[in-house]
């Protein structure tokens, strides 16, 4: 792993680390709670190792623990050109409207607009309606009965590229507490939670909330400029009910600390208090939040993440809170021991 200090504007490269590919996590562990954590002092860039399940000794009583309750749709599933036979793979991203979908199709070149697709014994039938970038599709579905129960059975749990095997348990792809369905990947900071576990937490003195970001395309695109000022983000969408907002307020004016679960719930959370000049009401909406080092915080002042992929917007993210050359040592140290990596992997407690 190379360190440098560069002047502004920051580039893509200066959020590279080296990773073995042996350390990509490729199957959940059996019992959630027992993730390795690495935990975080952002401040000073001290850190330590400790198991997911210690987690309730760095909460105090009056905090608060934000989730993203967002569920995972089976959202692959794979259809045939009716005209020519031609077979195409179509990952359901964001419903804008209606039955208008954002999709991801491979191979992209064949999905032209225009395009039939037939899903199943036809149950699904859908038309390419405009071109995106990336292999980016917008497409209308038609279908008879409920859209959610004909996915269910047409549709495959969307893992992530880079996870070659195949899951036992699909539950295991999703949070213990997910709910609300819409997510094209899941909120994997999360997966670590266990009812038990969330449940000692409460007793201790913790508050629980839950809102909802519900994750797409911005999951898998890459950032492919040179300097990160130049990445437009994608557009997700997110909600925040009146009476989380008011225990998170509540929580704030008593000196308690906000800690979120995961990337999704810290962009919701800066997204509202962004918009509300540090206040948190109840709302809803897209948001495109983009943050990267300079980025002045709002609402979070702790969180449990993932370790992310090199050069993505996430490790960005956490080098808003922990500084670069912090972030960075920390995964080092992490490479060194053999942590477990991105979507199934360990976990890590970064505070102040």
């Amino acid at each position: 792993m190379k360190f440098k200090m560069t002047d502004k504007p920051l580039k893509t490269e200066d959020f590279d680390y080296d990773l073995p590919h042996e350390l990509i996590a490729q199957t959940p562990l059996k019992e959630r709670d027992e993730a390795r954590m690495l935990v975080l002092n952002a401040k000073t860039g001290e850190y330590k190792d400790d198991y997911f399940y210690d987690i309730i000794d760095y909460l105090n009583p009056g905090d608060a623990v934000v989730m993203n309750d967002s569920r995972v749709m089976p959202a692959r599933i794979y259809g045939v050109k009716p005209d020519t036979g031609g077979h195409l793979e179509v990952l359901l991203l964001n419903n804008t409207e209606g039955d208008n979908w954002e999709t991801l199709v491979k191979p992209a070149r064949r999905a032209k607009v225009g395009t039939k697709i037939v899903f199943g014994n036809g149950e699904l039938t859908a038309t390419v309606t405009k071109e995106l970038e990336h292999g980016g599709r917008m497409i209308k579905f038609e279908y008879d009965g409920i859209f959610m129960e004909i996915l269910d059975k047409l549709g495959e749990m969307p893992l992530p590229p880079y996870i070659k095997e195949k899951l036992d348990d699909p539950e295991m792809y999703q949070t213990v507490y997910s709910k609300e369905v819409g997510s094209a990947a899941a909120p994997t900071a999360g997966f670590h939670w266990t009812k038990e576990l969330l449940k000692k937490v409460e007793e201790k003195g913790v508050k629980l909330v839950y809102l909802t970001l519900h994750v797409g395309l911005g999951t898998f695109r890459p950032v492919n400029e040179e300097n990160i000022d130049d990445h437009k983000m994608h557009s997700e969408f997110y909600s925040m009910s009146q009476e989380a907002a008011d225990t998170l307020n509540e929580v704030r004016k008593n000196g308690g600390r906000i800690v979120a679960t995961g990337t999704t719930s810290i962009r919701t959370l800066e997204t509202i208090g962004t918009k509300f000049n540090g206040e948190l009401k109840a709302d809803s909406g897209w948001t495109d939040i983009f943050i990267k080092p300079g980025y002045k915080w709002q609402v979070v002042d702790a969180f449990i993440t993932n370790f992310h992929l090199p050069k993505s917007t996430l490790v960005m993210l956490v080098a808003a809170f922990t500084g670069r050359k912090n972030i960075l040592n920390a995964y080092k140290h992490a490479v060194q021991e053999k942590y477990r990596f991105f979507s199934f992997g360990d976990a890590m407690f970064i505070h102040k």
